[in-house]
């Protein structure tokens, strides 16, 4: 059992980042008095929404992959949802490399170009004059 602020240190984020999951219905930390007491079932669900939220889940998906382990003891349709969402993220993931693979390319091209364009044009000085 823990106080928000060492909830807070202990998962590495703000006391506002646990009271934004807490308005999201995500946690339920218990009450004393208005104080919050995160137990060992808050902090597992508020690893899990960390992880999810690293791994670029939106908060609806995190919130519907928890209401599944709450109603399903034996986490099979938890698991199969998650894999879909898995196997579309990762999809969405090569085709952003992709994207990003390209659009390297072409600046590291452009690069190319310039850096080209720039040495052929340098002024360069004539013969008897000044700055030869």
């Amino acid at each position: 059992m823990l106080g928000i602020q060492e909830a807070a240190t202990e998962l590495g984020v703000t006391m506002r980042t646990l009271r934004f999951y807490e308005d999201k219905g995500l946690i339920s930390p218990q009450r004393v008095g208005t104080t919050r007491i995160y137990s060992k079932r808050e902090m597992g669900r508020m690893q899990l929404i960390l992880r999810g939220k690293r791994l670029g889940f939106s908060i609806r998906e995190i919130k519907e992959f928890l209401d599944l382990y709450d109603v399903d003891p034996e986490h099979h349709e938890q698991i199969r949802t998650l894999l879909s969402r898995i196997r579309a993220r990762i999809e969405e993931l090569r085709q952003q490399r992709t994207a990003i693979e390209q659009t390297l390319e072409e600046m590291l091209s452009i690069e190319r170009q310039s850096l080209a364009w720039l040495e052929g044009s340098a002024v360069k000085p004539v013969k008897g004059s000044i700055d030869e």
